[in-house]
Protein backbone atom coordinates (compact mmCIF):
# COMPACT_ATOMS: atom_id res chain seq x y z
CA UNK A 1 0.00 0.00 0.00
CA UNK A 2 2.57 2.29 1.15
CA UNK A 3 4.34 1.68 -2.95
CA UNK A 4 1.11 3.02 -4.04
CA UNK A 5 0.73 6.31 -2.02
CA UNK A 6 4.70 6.77 -3.28
CA UNK A 7 4.26 6.76 -6.60
CA UNK A 8 0.82 8.81 -6.36
CA UNK A 9 2.38 11.46 -4.48
CA UNK A 10 5.62 11.62 -6.93
CA UNK A 11 3.29 11.41 -9.93
CA UNK A 12 1.49 14.63 -8.53
CA UNK A 13 4.81 15.74 -7.51
CA UNK A 14 5.59 15.70 -11.25
CA UNK A 15 2.08 17.60 -12.28
CA UNK A 16 3.03 20.53 -10.64
CA UNK A 17 6.18 20.55 -11.40
CA UNK A 18 5.26 20.50 -14.99
CA UNK A 19 2.24 22.97 -14.49
CA UNK A 20 4.80 25.13 -12.82
CA UNK A 21 6.90 25.69 -15.82
CA UNK A 22 6.37 29.08 -17.15
CA UNK A 23 9.10 28.23 -20.28
CA UNK A 24 8.29 27.66 -23.74
CA UNK A 25 10.10 25.95 -26.32
CA UNK A 26 11.03 27.76 -29.28
CA UNK A 27 11.16 25.77 -33.15
CA UNK A 28 14.47 24.61 -32.00
CA UNK A 29 12.83 22.92 -29.12
CA UNK A 30 15.31 24.52 -26.47
CA UNK A 31 13.73 26.48 -23.71
CA UNK A 32 12.64 29.91 -24.54
CA UNK A 33 11.17 32.87 -22.24
CA UNK A 34 6.96 33.08 -22.37
CA UNK A 35 6.07 36.14 -24.27
CA UNK A 36 5.17 39.26 -22.35
CA UNK A 37 1.33 39.91 -22.51
CA UNK A 38 0.71 42.27 -25.64
CA UNK A 39 -1.83 44.76 -23.61
CA UNK A 40 1.48 44.51 -20.69
CA UNK A 41 4.31 45.60 -23.55
CA UNK A 42 1.91 48.31 -24.73
CA UNK A 43 1.40 50.07 -21.76
CA UNK A 44 3.20 53.61 -21.37
CA UNK A 45 4.87 54.92 -18.21
CA UNK A 46 2.51 57.54 -16.37
CA UNK A 47 5.10 58.88 -14.07
CA UNK A 48 6.49 62.06 -14.66
CA UNK A 49 10.35 62.13 -14.33
CA UNK A 50 11.28 63.75 -11.08
CA UNK A 51 14.55 63.92 -9.35
CA UNK A 52 12.55 62.22 -5.68
CA UNK A 53 10.89 59.53 -7.66
CA UNK A 54 14.15 58.83 -9.86
CA UNK A 55 16.36 58.90 -6.39
CA UNK A 56 14.24 57.09 -4.69
CA UNK A 57 13.74 54.18 -7.36
CA UNK A 58 17.82 54.34 -7.81
CA UNK A 59 18.36 53.46 -4.17
CA UNK A 60 15.88 50.57 -4.00
CA UNK A 61 17.78 49.86 -7.73
CA UNK A 62 21.21 49.76 -5.66
CA UNK A 63 19.64 47.10 -3.13
CA UNK A 64 17.62 44.66 -4.91
CA UNK A 65 19.23 45.01 -8.68
CA UNK A 66 22.30 46.20 -8.51
CA UNK A 67 23.93 42.38 -7.48
CA UNK A 68 22.99 41.36 -10.99
CA UNK A 69 22.30 44.00 -12.84
CA UNK A 70 25.68 45.55 -11.86
CA UNK A 71 25.60 49.23 -10.26
CA UNK A 72 25.57 50.60 -13.88
CA UNK A 73 23.20 48.49 -15.53
CA UNK A 74 25.94 46.35 -17.17
CA UNK A 75 24.90 43.40 -16.05
CA UNK A 76 28.12 42.22 -14.44
CA UNK A 77 26.75 42.53 -10.99
CA UNK A 78 28.70 40.44 -8.67
CA UNK A 79 26.03 37.52 -8.33
CA UNK A 80 25.20 37.54 -12.23
CA UNK A 81 29.13 36.62 -12.10
CA UNK A 82 28.83 34.26 -9.71
CA UNK A 83 25.90 32.66 -11.43
CA UNK A 84 27.26 32.48 -15.09
CA UNK A 85 23.94 34.53 -16.35
CA UNK A 86 24.67 36.36 -18.89
CA UNK A 87 22.00 39.56 -18.61
CA UNK A 88 21.55 42.58 -20.92
CA UNK A 89 23.57 46.04 -20.80
CA UNK A 90 21.07 48.45 -20.46
CA UNK A 91 24.01 50.95 -20.93
CA UNK A 92 23.69 49.97 -24.04
CA UNK A 93 20.94 52.42 -26.04
CA UNK A 94 20.35 49.19 -28.58
CA UNK A 95 19.64 47.08 -26.14
CA UNK A 96 16.78 49.59 -24.19
CA UNK A 97 15.38 50.44 -27.62
CA UNK A 98 14.49 46.48 -27.95
CA UNK A 99 11.92 47.18 -24.87
CA UNK A 100 8.83 49.05 -24.21
CA UNK A 101 8.29 50.62 -20.82
CA UNK A 102 5.77 48.36 -21.07
CA UNK A 103 7.64 45.47 -21.34
CA UNK A 104 10.45 46.76 -18.20
CA UNK A 105 7.43 47.30 -16.10
CA UNK A 106 6.31 43.76 -16.83
CA UNK A 107 9.40 41.94 -16.32
CA UNK A 108 10.19 44.29 -13.14
CA UNK A 109 7.12 43.54 -11.63
CA UNK A 110 6.98 39.59 -12.43
CA UNK A 111 10.54 38.66 -13.26
CA UNK A 112 11.38 36.97 -16.21
CA UNK A 113 13.64 33.96 -16.61
CA UNK A 114 15.90 33.04 -13.63
CA UNK A 115 14.81 36.63 -12.26
CA UNK A 116 12.26 35.15 -10.04
CA UNK A 117 9.28 37.25 -8.06
CA UNK A 118 9.90 40.67 -9.28
CA UNK A 119 8.95 43.80 -7.34
CA UNK A 120 5.59 43.44 -7.66
CA UNK A 121 4.45 42.15 -4.19
CA UNK A 122 7.01 45.19 -2.14
CA UNK A 123 6.66 47.67 -4.34
CA UNK A 124 4.38 50.20 -5.27
CA UNK A 125 3.24 50.71 -8.96
CA UNK A 126 4.99 54.40 -9.37
CA UNK A 127 8.15 52.80 -7.63
CA UNK A 128 8.28 50.65 -10.38
CA UNK A 129 7.88 52.79 -13.03
CA UNK A 130 10.10 55.01 -11.88
CA UNK A 131 12.96 51.50 -12.38
CA UNK A 132 12.12 52.07 -15.60
CA UNK A 133 13.02 55.73 -15.66
CA UNK A 134 16.36 54.24 -13.95
CA UNK A 135 16.61 51.16 -16.36
CA UNK A 136 16.71 53.87 -19.17
CA UNK A 137 18.60 56.09 -17.87
CA UNK A 138 21.52 53.71 -18.24
CA UNK A 139 21.16 53.74 -22.10
CA UNK A 140 24.66 55.94 -23.70
CA UNK A 141 24.83 56.15 -27.66
CA UNK A 142 26.75 52.73 -28.34
CA UNK A 143 30.04 55.02 -29.47
CA UNK A 144 30.28 56.54 -25.62
CA UNK A 145 30.23 53.22 -24.47
CA UNK A 146 32.91 52.28 -26.41
CA UNK A 147 35.25 55.14 -25.94
CA UNK A 148 34.94 54.26 -22.38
Amino acid sequence: MCGICAVFFLGLAVAFAQQGDTKSKDSKGADALAPIPPEDAAKKNPVKLTPKGFGEAKKLYGYHCAMCHGEDGDGKGDLAVQMKLALHDWRDTATTAKFTDGELFYIITNGRGKMTGGEGDRTKEEVRWNLVNVVRSFGKAPAAAAAK
